[in-house]
């Protein structure tokens, strides 16, 4: 009698960690950790960033292999559907990309060929945008401008 008692609450056990652990995996899944390679790819270091105030960070990075830029914006701490944007211009080439729309975690990416040019990018998260101008120039001074509204 002690056997079958110890076998039923060892079963019980088993299926009360089994139904735990699934139901706390699917939540620890529900929040992904969202980085500027993440959205971009591996090959894309991170060359610049500027905060879109305290709701994340809109990230420039580059791929030295194909020659290209690319841009994304990443929220802090995702959660509820927010309007987002992520864009990058080259004006010497007039090469434009960009993605927006309403994300939970972030926007982009937006991939432009940059090697040797000056590039314009930024974005924005619900009310807070964020441009950065004459980015990466060797002779040009870099202008970021953060608005509200």
């Amino acid at each position: 009698m002690g056997f079958a008692r110890i076998a039923a609450t060892a079963g019980a056990l088993t299926a009360l960690v089994v139904g735990t652990t699934a139901a706390f995996g699917a939540a620890a899944q529900a929040a992904p950790n969202v980085t500027p390679q993440g959205v971009c790819g591996s090959a894309y270091q991170t060359v610049g960033s500027a905060p879109v105030g305290s709701l994340g960070t809109v990230y420039l990075t580059y791929n030295s292999a194909n020659g290209n830029n690319c841009v994304a914006t990443i929220r802090s701490n995702p959660g509820t559907v927010k309007y987002m944007s992520a864009y990058i211009y080259v004006p010497d080439t007039d090469a434009w990309a960009e993605d927006y729309g309403n994300y939970t975690s972030y926007a982009g990416p937006g991939r432009v060929y940059g090697k040797g040019h000056c590039v314009s990018w930024g974005g924005n998260i619900d009310n807070i945008h964020v441009s950065v101008e004459n980015s990466n120039c060797a002779a040009l001074r870099e202008q970021r401008v953060t608005t509200i509204g």
